[in-house]
């Protein structure tokens, strides 16, 4: 196994999150309340410019899309045709001893994520266990933090059966690690679960219903049951024809739609990134059933590798068009500023897709927790509109003049979460570094280092001294004359460097200072400004009339 340690860069970056004004818990001076967030000044902008890149990018550059915007509650028989009233449920245990309700299928990965388990991992490193500090811990901390722990409640026994394994498997996997620990070794060949959080006995598994239920009306009773909605796709099948019918659109074409969703999770965690309110950015892109495909085009073409699936084609069946969303959508991630070395595409197996589903593909981004689903991008065959049209009675056939043959078409839907996505580019954006101060000495700067098209502020503007009236004035002028444009924030206060660190940290990629050249000290520098660049340090000297051109074209 692998050394785990305290995850520091995390605990960094939430610190800045608050710190900074990206993100805070929501109701904080009440005590907070689990699985929700709120997003401060600069989290705000930062997930303003995702939500507006991601419409751009799905309706105003191109033709074939087109944009809704529904309500949270819906009818309840919605929620019944999609199946999210009888299947859209986790296993959900309590524990016998502590009280607290687990998610049953993520046990190991909360035990794994918890400050008792990151400790005790920390003992085993390069195949080696320190059995002087695991057992220090046990008789410290350990009853304190998890008294109902095996490796606590009969230490001897489990550090052999814990020793032993190690000497036949040096490379011990995390899980395989805790659940030596965490249980009874004499059952180590029938494990039980422990509970994360004291290691005590969980119930056996029920199911839970993660939709947040409420009432319609002055009455709360089962007749007037409504639901906040768990996700945004609904809303788009349920006014499939309506916006067919018009926004003149026809087969192929998408709608798409941002919006707030409801989950009642279990347990929430790892920050932003599983919580009960969130926001989803979502497009149903509709095609041609394969057998209407051959029948236009006389074949429907196959995928293979190394195959275009940059430009649709009179021929694409639902495989080629699954590719080609896949694709856009890793595309997307590149023109904000997320490599593809950041993340992996995790193609999920036949026996974990859903019934009706042909294929998926989770775009998984490479958090400091931890490997994660960014976004989902779905073959759902034609399962939502069929189930819409069998519980409402209305019809959801589109009927194709070109093929002269109706039919309820399919969809490819890629499915993503901005919360998810803002947290991924915080992440991302970190970093640590050092920069000569104004003596020329070293020293550290936190830069949070966004792409410019996503940046919350674009450049921060900075007359040289506050106590110069002629450089404040001028300064003002160029922040006025650049808020039409991009977001700018203004700061006359503490030394220039100090104020350049401030932006760094906010994550802002031009400085526009105002000097006594723009004033016009050194006749050939009258009215240019020095604009420095926050990842290279460079400065250019820029004339002030040309400052708008020479900004937009680097942050668009």
């Amino acid at each position: 196994m692998a050394e785990v340690k305290i995850n520091d860069l995390m605990e960094k970056i939430v610190s800045l999150c608050k710190r900074r004004g990206f993100i805070y818990q929501s109701s904080e001076i009440y005590g907070g309340i689990n699985g929700f967030w709120d997003y401060g000044p600069l989290g705000s902008e930062l997930k303003r410019n995702v939500r507006e890149l991601w419409w751009q990018a799905m309706t105003r550059f191109r033709d074939d899309i087109v944009g809704l915007d529904a309500t949270i509650i819906m009818h309840p028989k919605i929620w019944e045709a999609s199946g999210h009233v009888s299947t859209f449920a986790d296993p959900m245990s309590t524990c016998k001893v502590c009280k607290k309700l687990i998610r049953t299928d993520q046990v190991w990965e909360i035990i794994n994520d918890s400050e008792w388990g990151r400790t005790l991992s920390g003992f085993f490193s390069n195949g080696a266990l320190d059995e002087e500090k695991l057992l220090q811990w046990v008789h410290h901390r350990g009853h304190r933090q998890v008294p109902g722990l095996a490796l606590v409640k009969n230490p001897n026994e489990v550090v052999k059966a814990l020793k032993s394994a190690i000497a036949g498997n040096k490379d011990l996997s995390p899980q395989e690690f805790f659940k030596i620990i965490a249980t009874n070794p004499s059952a180590y060949t029938s494990l039980i679960t422990p509970c994360p959080y004291c290691g005590g006995e969980l119930t056996e598994p029920r199911m839970f219903n993660l939709m947040f239920k409420t009432h319609v009306g002055p009455v709360a009773d089962e007749e007037n049951v409504a639901y906040l909605r768990p996700e945004t796709a609904q809303a788009i099948f349920a006014q499939f024809k309506n916006i067919l019918e018009t926004s003149r659109q026809k087969i192929p074409f998408g709608i798409c739609q941002i919006g707030k969703a409801f989950r009642n999770e279990v347990t929430p965690r790892n920050f932003t990134f599983r919580s009960r309110e969130f926001e989803q950015m979502e497009l149903e892109f509709f095609i041609r059933p394969d057998e209407v495909v051959e029948k236009l085009a006389g074949k429907v073409a196959k995928w293979s590798e190394g195959a275009d699936v940059s430009q649709p084609q009179p021929d694409w069946g639902w495989e080629m068009w699954h590719r080609h969303w896949v694709e856009e959508r890793v595309k997307w991630y590149e023109s904000i500023g997320l490599s593809r070395d950041t993340f992996e595409l995790y193609w999920q197996q036949k026996e974990e897709l859903a019934h009706y589903a042909r294929a998926c593909v989770d775009i998984q981004f490479k958090f400091p927790f931890g490997t994660q689903e960014l976004e989902g991008i779905a073959a759902r065959g034609d399962f939502d509109l069929t189930q819409h049209q069998k519980f409402s009675g209305k019809s959801m056939e589109y009927f194709d003049e070109e093929a002269k043959a109706r039919y309820v078409p399919h969809v490819v839907e890629p499915s993503a979460g901005v919360d998810r996505l803002v947290l991924a580019l915080i992440c991302n954006a970190y970093s640590e570094d050092e920069v000569p101060d104004e003596s020329g000495k070293l020293e550290q700067r936190v830069v949070m280092r966004f792409h410019p098209r996503v940046a919350p502020i674009k450049v921060g503007v900075f007359p040289l001294l506050k106590n110069k009236p002629q450089l404040v004035q001028k300064a003002k002028e160029v922040r006025e004359m650049l808020r039409p444009y991009m977001s700018v924030f203004y700061d006359e206060a503490g030394a220039i460097g100090r104020r350049y660190r401030r932006q760094d940290e906010a994550g802002t990629p031009f400085g526009v200072t105002i000097d006594f050249d723009t004033l016009g000290e050194t006749n050939s520098l009258k009215d240019t400004v020095t604009v420095r660049d926050r990842d290279t340090l460079k400065q250019d000297r820029v004339k002030i009339d040309e400052l708008v051109h020479y900004l937009m074209e680097r942050i668009k």
